[in-house]
């Protein structure tokens, strides 16, 4: 089992840019006005924040870097560390992360890579960076983590287009010999084409064919290079093996809902995560939803939700917090830590 155990690191700051641009499931014309009323019930989305054809990825967690990196006082030329999670970068090659380095006036001492994660990369992208911060002398490091999911959806498919939207996100981390979180990480190749875009990469390179848009279904109609979502396998997947990877962390460090402050899942959809929600025992008052007004932004989510609907709670005082990520890959984890007086910025718009 992946589980881990790394002291050394914590949490100071976490910040969230999303685009303006909003746009209503309530006026999303490919849905009945009845389908619409079952979607946002259903879901639980009603709004969410799509960026115009100018703004990548990169773009909003660059913002919001800035905005934590100036709230910290941190010093430039203190980052270690950088790393970008997401699926949407800037380029096939360069990496977005060194990219960003530079945009940001990092050092050039720092180390930066990207992680090729969605829906779970929060949590894997911060037990890759407790990992090298707990082993080295790295002191102070920036995740940043993010997806503008509207430019892989069509928005002639029903079925995926009224459920993302776009956000880039920073979190600021740094030593502290007093901290230790945990981690339990999983993954199940098995189910990759549950969540998959066919073609744009070597298996399948890019062809006049790739951008043919066939209908599929009444309501659904896509080219090679959008998104494909089979929602009752990520439903049945997640409702099933999350529960069982959470308890599995909770028993091996000896901890029930009851010890939490606030448990911050992967945004997805309301009636799957309520019922991962009352499967492990957590309250409604213990979990926070994004989903109402952002929908799902994919890697985004979690720090999101945390800026949006705990700002001002995690400002003072010690949370005890239990995140938990899952979806495409398929993959899946969860984390056990403390935030401790920790910055969470009000979400800014770009």
């Amino acid at each position: 089992m992946a589980f881990m155990n790394i002291s050394g690191w914590k949490i100071s700051g976490v910040a969230a840019a999303v685009p303006r641009n909003v746009e209503e499931n309530s006026d999303y014309e490919h849905l009945s006005s009845i389908e619409r009323k079952f979607l946002i019930k259903t879901t639980g989305i009603e709004r969410r924040r799509v960026a115009p054809k100018n703004i990548v990825t990169s773009d909003l967690c660059e913002v919001a870097a800035n905005a934590l990196l100036d709230k910290l006082k941190w010093e430039r030329e203190d980052v270690d560390l950088i790393i970008f999670v997401s699926q949407s970068p800037d380029y096939y090659l360069p990496a977005t992360s060194i990219i960003l380095q530079n945009k940001l006036k990092l050092s050039s001492n720092c180390l930066a890579f990207d992680i090729g994660l969605g829906c779970s990369g929060y949590v894997y992208g911060l037990s890759v960076i407790a990992s090298m911060i707990s082993a080295g002398h790295l002191k102070k490091a920036l995740l940043l983590v993010g997806d503008v999911s509207s430019s892989t959806v069509s928005y002639t498919d029903k079925s995926t287009y009224p459920l993302f939207g776009d956000a880039g996100t920073a979190t600021a981390i740094e030593y502290d010999e007093h901290a230790t979180a945990h981690f339990n990480l999983k993954s199940d190749g098995a189910g990759h084409e549950a969540i998959i875009i066919r073609d744009g990469a070597l298996r399948n390179m890019v062809t006049k064919d790739s951008f043919e848009v066939k209908q599929v279904s009444e309501g659904i109609s896509r080219c090679a290079l959008d998104l494909e979502l089979d929602g009752l396998e990520v439903y049945d997947f997640s409702v099933k093996r999350v529960p069982v990877m959470i308890k599995e962390l909770l028993d091996s460090i000896d901890r029930t809902a009851q010890n939490y402050d606030y448990f911050v899942m992967h945004q997805a959809n309301k009636i799957m995560n309520e019922t991962i929600r009352k499967k492990i025992g957590f309250s409604a008052d213990q979990t926070p939803y994004s989903l109402k007004n952002y929908g799902n932004t994919s890697s985004a989510s979690i720090p999101l939700t945390i800026c949006s609907e705990l700002n001002n709670s995690l400002k003072v005082g010690k949370n005890r917090m239990l995140l938990s990520g899952f979806g495409v890959g398929l993959s899946w984890g969860a984390v056990d830590l403390e935030l401790n007086n920790c910055i969470c910025l009000p979400i800014i718009e770009v």
